[in-house]
Formats: structure tokens, C-alpha cells, sequence
């Protein structure tokens, strides 16, 4: 394939957007509609210059990308990280916007990022660039206007310099500007492992659907950050035998089940999976392509593309990560009648409980981890049963389902609130 095609097949607004197309002609959705939802409402670039540890003054570039207001406030991550570019952080945040939407809360969808290697900075350094990106974006974030969390590279401690850099310029503390901060700052229990515990009880209903039980499943989970860990353990936990396991370096298979709470020790005692007892090393293009019947893709987009997706071998495709599957793989994927469960319907347990924190913060009033995840649960399965429903009575795949179903929700909002002009 030339470049320039490849290229454009692993764009993930590219990928977004024609989706996002598939879904608007089939819902015939009206002109005004189709041109109000493609577009973002707001995009702002900012300059964020940081005093280095050695005295030296550099500048990182940052994003914030509001996409769409109509359902609520703006919801979305920020990522710090040295690939970051404005159409990803386009993509994203449209991905937020029918995330939220599936899922039925009252968000509209955002995203964030800057062009930085964290691994290459200090907390120091992580902390100056967390409070500028902050400080620059006061007149956009807010409990009413957007609520950031933390996504790739991020985490509750940069949650914490954000609200408390927010907090300082209102001159009171605002608990409610972003999610996933720690729980002694108004975090929720339960946000750790919401989105991988979506991911299971997604599956869950997917093997219904399919007529397996959860002890004859055998599952594959390609990353091992916060989502892939925690939605392989809570899968083991529930009496799926997980196969397959890799992080950013590679991977491990057994057919015999791998122990997750053994990888995990493992993990972070040794940085790497490689070498795991009673496991065989494999590279990240294998574990795709193994003989699986769940593949959950919970790492970066674009681990399945039209040059690989013909040798999956998975009965159902469970996607953890913001598009692990390019546009031009899906009719590919379909045509092998892989059951898929996409992105902004099987991550959507972190935003989801994101939400919850939201609430709770507003209230001022906390909830217990059993109804989080009771709540959650609730939530996850009207949504699956939701967009089966619409894939029966459209009859479309699983995709494209979830993006008429969002779609149509975001539109409907739209025309009941007109056009201020």
C-alpha cells in the first residue's frame, strides 16, 4: 500500500468520521444536522512555556478540542505525549461525544493533549506543564463547562494539579472540574477499575449472545496499562481463561490459562512480560493474530488495519482502547463474522464512572464502591442491549449500530434545542 494510503487508513479522524458518515446517510440525517455534528464547536491551540529543571525555557504546544455542548458539559481526557497531533485530539474528542451518548449521560464529548515526553520529564517539569495547560484553558473548563480526566500519561496526580490550579484562580475548591482524581480530593471508588470492568460485563452479554460460558472463553488482551491489566483480572476473577498478555514490549501466551495477579506482581517488579514461568514470548502482531475466541485490543489505535485483520482468529473483537481498528479493517472484520463490540461502547465504563464522580462531587456526597459498580453495571448492559437492538432493526453490524444510536441521540438534542442565531 503507498504511503499516503496508509497514512490516511490510520488518521483516526479519518476513521472517525467515515463511521460517523456510514451512520448520518443511513439515518438520513438532515444537511444542517450532518454539518453541525462533523465539526467541532471549538478547537484552541495553546503555548505553554515551562522553565526547565537546567534553567532552560522551552515551549510545548497543548490542545483542548470541545466537540460538541448539546447534552451537557464537555467530558474528555488529556494525554501528554510525544505523538499527540490536533486530528487525533479531534477524533477523540468526537469519539467522547458518541461515547457519551451510548452510554446515555449528560456529557457532550472533549479531549486534550500535549506534545511532550513524559518519560523525558521530571515531576517537576510534568507539574509546570500541567498547571500552564490549566491556567491557559481557565476560561473553557469548568464543572458546567468541561470536566477533564486523565488518559495517556496522565493520572490522578495530574488530576489533582489541575483542580487545585482551578481551585486557585476561582479561590475556592472546585472538586468538580475534572475526574479520576484520588479519592481524598473528591474521587469516586470504583474509577480505577471502571473501564476494564466495562469491558468484562460487555463481554459478558457478548457470550450470551453467542451461546459460550465464561469458563470455555478463551481471551487475549493486547496492553497492560490500567485498562488491559484490570480488564484481564476482573475476567480471570469471573471465569474466563486468559490466554494471551502483552505490554508495549510484547507479549506472553499460554493455552493453559495465564494467572493474572502472577503477571501483574511480575510486571512490576520486572517491567516487562517477557519471561513469565509457564508462558511462551510472543511479539504484539502474534497475540493479535492467536487462536482466541475474545480479542480485546486495549492499547493504541491502529493495531488492526486491512494488513492484518484477514488473520484474526477471535469469534468476538471486545475493543478497550479509542480505535484499535482502522476504518478500511471493518469490512474485513465483518466479513470473517467477528463479533464486535466498538470502542465508544466497550471503554465506555470510565467515562461512565467518571460521571458517577462528577455527581457525587456536586452533591458533595459519596457513594459506596458496590453501588458504583452496581450502577455501572446497569448502565453497560442497557447500553449493550440498546445498540443490539439497533443493529437487529437497521440490520447493521455492531458499529455502525452504535454510531446511529449516538448519533441519533445527539441530533435529537440538537433539534429540540434549534439554532440561537
Amino acid at each position: 500500500m503507498p504511503a499516503i494510503l496508509q497514512d490516511k487508513e490510520t488518521n483516526p479522524f479519518e476513521s472517525m468520521m467515515s463511521r460517523f458518515d456510514a451512520a448520518a446517510e443511513r439515518l438520513k440525517l438532515d444537511p444542517g444536522l450532518y454539518q453541525i455534528l462533523r465539526v467541532p464547536d471549538r478547537e484552541i491551540t495553546v503555548s505553554i512555556p515551562v522553565m526547565m529543571d537546567s534553567g532552560r525555557l522551552q515551549v510545548f504546544i497543548g490542545y483542548r478540542v470541545q466537540h460538541n455542548l448539546a447534552r451537557g458539559p464537555c467530558k474528555g481526557g488529556i494525554r501528554f505525549a510525544p505523538t499527540v497531533t490536533l486530528d487525533e485530539v479531534r477524533a477523540l474528542a468526537a469519539w467522547m461525544t458518541w461515547k457519551c451518548a451510548i452510554v446515555n449521560i449528560p456529557f457532550g464529548g472533549a479531549k486534550g493533549g500535549v506534545i511532550c515526553d513524559p518519560s523525558k520529564l521530571s515531576n517537576s517539569e510534568i507539574e509546570k506543564i500541567t498547571r500552564r495547560y490549566t491556567a491557559m484553558l481557565m476560561d473553557v473548563l469548568g464543572p458546567e463547562r468541561d470536566v477533564p480526566a486523565p488518559d495517556m500519561n496522565t493520572n490522578e496526580q495530574v488530576m489533582a494539579w489541575v483542580m487545585d490550579t482551578y481551585s486557585m484562580h476561582q479561590r475556592h475548591t472546585v472538586t468538580g472540574v475534572v475526574t479520576g482524581k484520588p479519592i481524598e480530593l473528591g474521587g469516586s471508588r470504583g474509577r480505577h477499575d471502571a473501564t476494564g470492568r466495562g469491558i468484562m460485563i460487555c463481554c459478558n452479554q457478548a457470550i450470551k449472545r453467542l451461546g459460550l460460558t465464561r469458563e470455555q472463553t478463551r481471551v487475549a488482551v493486547q496492553g497492560f496499562g490500567n485498562v488491559g491489566s484490570t480488564a484481564a483480572r476482573l475476567m480471570q476473577e469471573g471465569g474466563y481463561r486468559i490466554v494471551g498478555l502483552s505490554d508495549i514490549n510484547g507479549g506472553i501466551l499460554s493455552p493453559d490459562g495465564i494467572r493474572v495477579s502472577e503477571a501483574i506482581a511480575y510486571y512490576k517488579e520486572k517491567r516487562t512480560l517477557a519471561g513469565l514461568p509457564g508462558t511462551r514470548s510472543c511479539s504484539n502482531a502474534e497475540l493479535l493474530e492467536t487462536d482466541c475466541d475474545i480479542l480485546v485490543p486495549a492499547a493504541t489505535e491502529n493495531q488492526i488495519t486491512s494488513h492484518n485483520a484477514g488473520r484474526l482468529k477471535c469469534k468476538i473483537l471486545c475493543e478497550g482502547a479509542n480505535g484499535p481498528t482502522t476504518a478500511a479493517a471493518d469490512d474485513i472484520v465483518e466479513a470473517k463474522k467477528i463479533f464486535i463490540i466498538p470502542d465508544i461502547l466497550a471503554n465506555a465504563g470510565g467515562v461512565t464512572v467518571s460521571y458517577f464522580e462528577w455527581v457525587q462531587d456536586r452533591q458533595g456526597y459519596f457513594w459506596t464502591e458496590n453501588t458504583v459498580n452496581s450502577e455501572l453495571e446497569r448502565i453497560m448492559i442497557e447500553s449493550f442491549e440498546a445498540v443490539v437492538s439497533y443493529a437487529d432493526l437497521h440490520h447493521v453490524n455492531m458499529r455502525i449500530a452504535s454510531y446511529m444510536l449516538a448519533v441519533d441521540r445527539v441530533a435529537s438534542t440538537t433539534r429540540l434545542r434549534g439554532i440561537y442565531a
